[in-house]
């Protein structure tokens, strides 16, 4: 497939307007000239960025953590993430997540990659980790966050990605990322 240099794809801001503060995300909505020279609108949700991270304890398998999603109105499986607070370094934000969400605090923590969750409209970065030598301590979720673990094998967790069962992206992300440092 053929294309334009990168510099003939690129859009120029021509205005932007905020449209909505919130806790957790911004909306803004941008006007900008395409390359061609038309003007077209963007909506695009501001996020502080987050980390997502994959706990593999010494058995070999993956804590997970189950907890309802209301934008798709259903129950998800997921890898342990959340977001990074003002100013805050997405190591510690790693450490602090994987603390709250399951219990356990790393040894090892291994930054794995970086990446955007939904460039098509938001900015949200996320930091991958794989956490070992995990180590009990006291679970203590945000007081809005209704979890609970699970823990599963990477293998079977590789399954059940390709049975459609893991509907998260940045879980299937983190279950391919790990099957690659961890599986033969």
């Amino acid at each position: 497939m053929g294309g334009k240099e990168s510099t003939d794809l690129k859009e120029n801001t021509i205005s932007s307007e905020r449209i909505y503060d919130g806790r957790t995300i911004n909306l803004r909505r941008d006007i900008v000239e395409l390359p061609d020279g038309r003007q077209a609108q963007r909506e695009i949700v501001e996020h502080p960025g987050a980390v997502s991270i994959v706990p593999i304890l010494e058995d070999g398998t993956v804590i997970l953590v189950k907890q309802f999603r209301a934008p798709i109105n259903k129950v998800t499986l997921e890898i342990p993430a959340g977001k990074l607070e003002p100013g805050e370094a997405p190591e510690h934000c790693a450490a602090r997540e994987l603390a709250e969400e399951t219990g356990y605090r790393a040894g090892r923590l291994e930054h794995k990659g970086t990446f955007y969750t939904t460039p098509g409209f938001s900015d949200e970065i996320m930091y991958l980790y794989i956490a070992t030598d995990l180590r009990p301590v006291d679970s203590q979720p945000d007081f809005d966050e209704f979890l609970t673990g699970e823990r599963i094998g990477l293998e079977k967790l590789l399954e059940m990605a390709e049975q459609g069962k893991i509907i998260d992206a940045k879980t299937l992300v983190g279950i391919y990322t790990a099957a690659r440092f961890f599986l033969p």
